[in-house]
């Protein structure tokens, strides 16, 4: 990476890729480009303190972990094993999915502050740099794109990655429509450590219920992270937003109250989350930018794969650069078809799996079951300056 001076006295930073954002998607795309050699600048601010939603990764993300050199890491931080997950759904009964018995073995419960600072060291180590701030706003000029920072820093940049998350803050600058294809919110609290320490647990669990439905796993402390999900617009009339309000429904909620028995509650406050479907069209495009994880492609939580997609959009998004800057002309729609056509796969999936539960005809469940994407393209996503 090198500097010049602007007409006005400022210092310009230049380099081959911008990314924007240092999350799991982010960092996965500034490692693998700069291992191949590539000049990489991380734009980012620093982490918020406080605890992070997001604490279980799927045995599916092994490989890919194994690729960015950080997979011993997981046992050396502290992340606790994942056997597999529990879920009535469709019925009161628990089934179960034991991850032991697949190809990868167990998945991990995260301490997630901790995982995303093992890959933000990782692709510093690979030789990104880091500009910590925010893109406020990205230009082409002629050969290059201008891209000016919230502080006020300008940085010039062959190619773009949008890695801001649901909000794609990058990609609707640069004229791309992020859409929604519904207004799930997850409500999330905080448990302590249970008064009684017993034999660790080591799934997740999922309950459905009339307006929605409830999930919990277990942290590497002996913690717990327990969420409501349902629509914003049902929020007021469940009252979720009230702490104490949440705690009394999640201790009705029949499985879920068995989990939390030894723990502390209500929790001190909750955290509303964005978790409904969106996708970003174009997801890449000339000349040269391309959106990965969530900016590309967000999941309802149900279907568990947020990290994992993350990551694998980050080095499929790398491969493209590093293409594209050899020269292939495909090498953008390439990757544009490849994200629309992941996301039609999990349109479908989440389909099917929310069919799987029919015991109620309330609001959330019609909505569910209307089976059409049509408001795919009639709920654009509202994005943070």
């Amino acid at each position: 990476m090198t500097s010049d001076r602007s007409a006005d006295g400022a210092w310009t930073r230049r380099c081959d890729v911008l990314v924007a954002g240092s999350g799991p998607a982010g960092c996965a795309a500034a490692s693998a480009l700069a291992r191949a050699g590539a000049h990489v600048v991380l734009v980012a601010p620093d982490a918020s303190p406080g605890w992070r939603v997001g604490e279980s990764l799927a045995p599916t993300a092994r490989p890919l972990l194994e690729r960015l050199g950080v997979l011993d890491r997981l046992a050396a931080d502290g992340h606790a094993p994942c056997d597999g997950n529990l879920a009535a759904w469709g019925g009161d009964a628990l089934t179960a999915v034991d991850h032991r018995l697949g190809p990868y073995g167990a998945g991990w419960h995260l301490d997630r502050a901790r995982f995303d600072a093992a890959l933000l060291s990782t692709a510093l180590a690979d030789g990104a740099d880091r500009h910590v701030g925010r893109v406020r706003d990205a230009r082409w000029e002629a050969d290059h794109w201008h891209v000016l920072t919230a502080e006020g820093a300008v940085l010039r940049a062959g190619r773009v990655v949008d890695a801001t998350g649901r909000s794609a803050r990058l990609a609707r600058r640069i004229g791309a429509t992020p859409t929604r294809s519904d207004r799930l919110i997850a409500v999330a609290g905080l448990l302590a450590p249970q008064r009684r320490p017993g034999e660790p647990e080591r799934t997740s669990l999922v309950q459905s219920t009339r307006w929605g439905w409830w999930y919990t796993a277990p942290l590497p402390d002996g913690g717990r992270v327990v969420m409501a999900v349902t629509d914003a617009d049902l929020l007021p009339g469940l009252r979720l937003l009230d702490p104490v309000v949440w705690w009394t429904r999640a201790r009705r909620a029949g499985h879920l109250r068995d989990r939390i028995a030894h723990h502390q509650g209500p929790p001190p406050y909750l955290r509303v989350l964005a978790a409904g479907s969106a996708c970003t069209a174009p997801p890449a495009g000339a000349p040269g930018w391309l959106a990965v994880g969530d900016a590309a492609t967000a999941t309802d939580p149900l279907a568990a794969r947020g990290i994992v997609t993350a990551l694998a959009t980050g080095l499929v998004a790398a491969r493209a650069i590093l293409a594209d800057r050899a020269g292939d002309p495909d090498a953008l729609p390439a990757y544009a078809r490849r994200i629309a056509a992941v996301h039609a796969e999990y349109v479908r999936t989440r389909a099917a799996v929310y069919g799987r539960e029919t015991r109620w005809d309330t609001v959330f469940w019609r909505r569910r079951h209307r089976g059409a994407e049509t408001a795919t393209a009639e709920l654009p996503v509202a994005g943070t300056p």
